[in-house]
């Protein structure tokens, strides 16, 4: 008997804030041109938070080292029979590379104000961009030491 094993996949998201204007990226995907907050799957062996720092500096040639959890979603995507679960960081961003090439399908990084995110909410990776965003807007923020990982070392 063949059975199916169910898993999440898990992601991190870098939810970035300078003078009121959210760091996000334009990228292609199977349904065409979409934002996101930098975000990308978490690698065997990596941890969170670094992945998280990964994903960002890959993705906006910004260094960013994440401060605090601003949440942890659950979402499933049934037209694509997958669930995310995404971990979405606050934090500190660094210095910005220019010269850096960004990742293969990533468009650019842009600078968008929290109105300009809401209304292009039908452009979006999925709906978590605008749910990490809000819930940073109000001030959800959760310590790191939330997190326990028992890496290898």
């Amino acid at each position: 008997m063949n059975q199916t094993i169910w898993k999440p996949n898990v992601t991190v998201a870098a939810v970035i804030e300078r003078n009121g204007r959210f760091l996000l990226v334009e990228e292609e995907t199977p349904e065409g041109i979409r934002f996101n907050q930098p975000a990308g799957h978490l690698d065997e062996g990596e941890s969170i938070l670094s992945a998280c720092s990964r994903e960002t500096r890959e993705e906006t040639a910004w260094r960013f080292t994440p401060k605090a959890l601003v949440g942890i979603y659950l979402i499933p995507v049934l037209n694509r029979d997958i669930t995310y679960l995404r971990f979405a960081f606050c934090g500190e961003l660094g210095e910005h590379d220019a010269a850096r090439k960004l990742d293969d399908g990533i468009l650019r990084a842009v600078w968008m104000t929290p109105e300009e995110i809401r209304v292009t909410a039908d452009r979006h990776r999925s709906p978590l961009v605008l749910r990490c965003m809000e819930d940073f807007l109000i001030g959800k923020r959760y310590p790191l030491n939330i997190l326990t990982e028992l890496l290898p070392s």
